[in-house]
């Protein structure tokens, strides 16, 4: 048995800019929508004594004979939770582990791709005003994979630790587009947005879509905390709401689950996933009320990232 490639974070860092990451993704979706891929629910699993968790991905891609696994620990310290993650990468046909790769630059360009994947499939085509809500390493790699989608006249971000950052912190952040400026508050970041992208580690809302001036596409991500959710529960009702995986987000996104559980919201109200969407099984959104699209991450997305490194380590 040949020993597995493992690929730090650097390495993996530097094989990522060399791979088109939304188009994998988006092979990668339409393999779902053919059943040339398999997407089991994420599994999460509690430390003892409130310590943290883990959250396991699995997946497989029966086309390039592959499967794999990423864990991704939540490790709760005084000085701040930790969290790691790793992806292991396998083969279907002699069952040994080809690569061991350092998950960390692959969750932040899979969990931007994919919202970039999504806001390519449902904003407006004539979408003009972008607004980011986060200014971390997720925020900026959703400015990286989406400033190309529309012809977006302003970008705007907005954070609460904006306020914080020094004036060479700021113009590193407006250096990275010239449509992009820095909102001194929510409200003026949101004010006649097409399209927001929430990219916070908040476990609370951070907007409330009925206070938008207008129908706009606004989409979420995840964090470990425990039910995590960006925007109010009970405004999922009054929205066209899309998701990354229909079989398994509305079990772990928290939004779905406490509207489920408190306001009467149910998983068959949604619209349609990302498999479906581009494999023209579901409608697109008609903008007569907000569109909201929830990601959670899928295990298939790091699985597919990780084959894509693996493929190119091997060929270099």
């Amino acid at each position: 048995m040949s020993t597995p490639v493992i690929l730090d974070q650097q390495h993996a860092r530097h094989l990522l800019a060399q791979v088109d990451v939304p188009q994998i993704l988006r092979k990668l979706f339409r393999d779902l929508a053919a059943g040339q891929a398999v997407q089991p629910p994420q599994q999460l699993v509690e430390f003892p004594a409130g310590a943290g968790d883990f959250i396991n991905y699995g997946g497989v891609l029966a086309e390039d004979r592959v499967y794999g696994v990423k864990t991704s620990p939540y490790i709760v310290r005084d000085d701040g939770p930790l969290v790691t993650a790793w992806t292991l990468l396998m083969s279907m046909d002699s069952g040994h582990p080809l690569l061991l790769c350092d998950a960390g630059e692959l969750t932040t360009a899979r969990t931007a791709a994919t919202t970039a994947v999504a806001v390519d499939a449902l904003a407006p085509t004539t979408a003009e005003r972008l607004t980011i809500i986060g200014s971390g390493p997720i925020a900026l790699a959703h400015l990286h994979y989406a400033r190309e989608l529309r012809q977006w006249l302003d970008i705007r971000l907005y954070s609460p630790g904006l306020a914080n950052k020094s004036p060479a912190q700021r113009a590193v952040l407006t250096d990275l587009d010239p449509r992009l400026s820095l909102a001194d508050s929510l409200e003026t970041a949101l004010e006649d947005a097409d399209v927001i992208l929430l990219c916070t580690s908040s476990a609370t809302p951070v907007i409330d879509p009925a206070q938008l001036s207008k129908p706009a596409l606004i989409t979420s991500i995840s964090t470990n905390a425990v039910r995590a959710h960006e925007v109010p529960p009970q405004c999922l009702a009054q929205m066209d709401v899309y998701c990354d995986y229909r079989v398994t987000t509305p079990g772990s996104a928290g939004e779905m689950r406490l509207a489920a559980e408190q306001h009467g919201w149910h998983a068959d109200a949604i619209v349609g996933d990302l498999a479906q969407v581009l494999s023209a099984q579901a409608p697109r959104p008609d903008y007569q009320r907000h569109a909201f699209f929830r990601s959670i991450g899928l295990g298939l997305e790091d699985i597919a990232l990780a084959n894509a490194l693996y493929r190119l380590h091997r060929a270099s």
